[in-house]
Order: C-alpha cells, then structure tokens, then sequence
C-alpha cells in the first residue's frame, strides 16, 4: 500500500511538520494550517502514479490548505486537480469564486494559481492531479472553466469518475492497466474543462494541437517508432493537417523530434548510472537505430563525438 504518511507512527509533535512536507512534495506548495495544532493532529495520505496522471488521498483531521500568490510563481510544473470530497463539506476560495464542496461532489483547482481550502472536523478528499501540459488547453481556457464545471452536463460523469478512482486506489494504481487508466482520466478532464468553458470543442483542440503534439512527442520520444504518420494518428488528424499546423508555427516536425532526442542521449552519456551503457546503446535507447547516423547528427549538433562529449565530463552541461 504506498502511503506516503500515515500519522499514527510519528509522535504528536512532527506530525504536523510532517504533514506540511508531505503535502508540499505529494501536491503543491501550500501553508498548512491546523485547526487545532495543540489537539490530535492526524492524516493519512497516499499518493499513486497512474502514467500521465496521480491519484492522491488526504484523509484528515481539521486542516487549511493556502496557496499565496509567491507560492504559485514559484511552481515550475502546474498542474489540475480534480477533487471529490469524501467526507466534511470542503469550503473553496480561487479566482474570485468561493464555493462549498459537500461530500461526494467535485471540485477543480488551477494548482498554478493561488488557492484556500479547508475542511473543519474529520474529513476526507480524493483527487486526480494532472499536468497542463498533459491537457493541451491554454491557461485562460482551463481557468475559465474551473468555476463553472457543475454547470457541464459531464460533470456527474466525471465526479462519479474522480470518486470511484480515489476510493480504490490502492488497487487501481497497481493494475498493469494503470497507464490506461490515467490517459481515460486526462480525456475525461480535457472534455469536462471544454464543457465548462463553454468553447467549440473543434476550436479548442485545433488552437491546442501543437502544444499536445508536443507533450506527445516529449513522451514518446524513447520510441523508435515515432514518426509522423503515428503522431497524426494519435491525434486524429491527417499527416497533411499535422504538417500544415506544424508549418504555420514554423516548426520542422522531424528536425525537432531529432533535436530532442539529441539531447536527451547528451544528457544521459554524462549520467553515473549510464557509464556502463555503451553509446550505441544509448543511441538506441533514444530513437536512433543506426549508430553511424546518431554520431553524425551528434557531431553536427555539438561540435563532438558521443564519445568524446562522455570523456569531457559533466563540465560540458
């Protein structure tokens, strides 16, 4: 069972220490405030990675959750929270809106953004946190949607979701299917997050396509296999479509794909843990089938072999 803390085995005076790093490390950069720090301060939480997404439980006694504007600056990976209360109302301040969040209804939070949330007694939440780069959807798309979610006809489709998930995620977060089950719950979010914004979906996902083909690429880029014609049909566009985006932002699909796993084969050359991989192996590990052609491109991206861009040292980063 991957809880990440469990109170009832440190002593009364860490935990709440304890439970601010957890909740720091586990979600977003927060002040935690205790209801009654000198009481019995408890919690248990569990965190479980599912692919592109995290399920993440909080099952506590009375606790504030601030986000401060400095906060939110500071997070360099932004991420979406979709949240099912499970027990005690949840109270919810973001973006001008407050809103009381009753046991077994969902609630979004723009975790880049400042936040306050509480809960007053016992209480417990269940959410699936998503990155925004895994939504493809602009900032103001998502912020626009994030107080008007209960107004989408999706959303006892996906509150019902986000509750089935976080109440069996020990077992769910260890299913061989789990990856699967996380690209769903990022789809699901995509679509209630248009819903709510109240935008033309074809608009919305054309305006996106290259920042997901993007993400897409960063994900896959281990794969021998990519290559255009499997990212179109990932998105369900055609190749020509998929250029054509790609030409309007003056990109060079194939030359940036290359680009990246470029760099990632540098970076990793230099990794201690890497040092009894051969180049070729590595080469391959990123994309690269022919050797020969990886330590051309690597020569003329960088002025030096594989081999000897190893033997300078991490100096060369």
């Amino acid at each position: 069972m991957p809880y990440v803390l469990d109170t009832a085995a440190i002593p009364a005076q860490d935990r709440a220490e304890a439970v601010h790093v957890v909740m720091t490390q586990a979600s977003a950069p927060c002040h935690v405030i205790h209801e009654e720090p000198d009481g019995e301060v408890h919690a248990r939480m569990g965190l479980w990675d599912i692919g592109g997404a995290n399920i993440f439980t909080t099952r506590a006694s009375g606790i504030r959750l601030l986000r401060t504007p400095k906060q939110a600056r500071q997070d360099a990976m932004p991420v979406v929270a979709l949240s099912v209360q499970q027990q005690a109302d949840g109270r919810h301040e973001q973006l001008a809106r407050q809103e009381i969040v009753p046991p077994g209804e969902l609630m979004v939070v723009d975790l880049s953004a400042p936040y306050d949330f509480s809960w007053s007694g016992d209480g417990a939440a269940g959410c699936i946190q998503i990155p925004i780069d895994q939504l493809g959807l602009p900032v103001d798309v998502i912020r626009r949607a994030v107080g008007n979610v209960r107004r989408s006809p999706l959303y006892r489709l996906v509150a019902q979701h986000v509750a089935d998930v976080t109440a069996d995620a020990d077992r769910l977060g260890s299913d061989p299917a789990a990856p699967a089950l996380g690209a769903a719950s990022v789809e699901l979010a995509r679509a209630l997050l248009i819903s709510a914004a109240n935008l033309d979906c074809r608009e919305v996902l054309a305006d996106s396509l290259l920042t997901r083909v993007r993400t897409y690429v960063r994900r896959h880029l281990t794969d021998p296999d990519l290559r255009p014609a499997t990212i179109a049909a990932a998105h369900n566009v055609s190749l020509r479509h998929l250029y054509k985006v790609c030409a309007q932002a003056e990109l060079s699909l194939e030359q940036w794909i290359i680009g990246e796993r470029l760099r990632g084969a540098r970076d990793e050359l230099l990794r201690s843990e890497s040092r009894h991989r051969s180049v070729a192996a590595i080469a391959r590990g990123w994309g690269f089938r022919d050797p020969t052609h990886f330590a051309r491109r690597f020569l003329a991206a960088y002025g030096m072999t594989p081999t000897d861009w190893r033997n300078a040292g991490p100096d060369r980063v």
